[in-house]
């Protein structure tokens, strides 16, 4: 099946315009902070944004919780610790 011209139209409008809400929503997000809510699915638990849909990265509980591909490529830092302070 082809789509005609106006339907291409009508489905281009359609996606602009959820594009156009979806940064809208993301706008005011930047604006006054997400409305995170917990969020939880099977073996993990998150935020999850109830304005613009943004969702944190989590957490894995329950089974032993694997490390994530996203959270092995991203280096760890390692401050040094602070020995005694030294009072003049």
């Amino acid at each position: 099946m082809r789509m005609s011209d106006v339907e291409r139209n009508a489905e281009a409008q359609r996606k602009g315009e959820a594009m156009f809400t979806d940064q809208v929503r993301q706008f005011f997000c930047g604006l006054h902070g997400h409305d995170a809510l917990l969020h939880f699915e099977d073996g993990r638990i998150s935020l999850l944004c109830a304005t613009c849909g943004h969702e944190s990265p989590g957490w894995e509980f329950g089974r032993r919780a694997a490390r994530s591909e996203r959270a092995a490529s991203q280096p760890t830092v390692h401050l040094p610790l602070v020995g005694q302070r030294r009072v003049a």
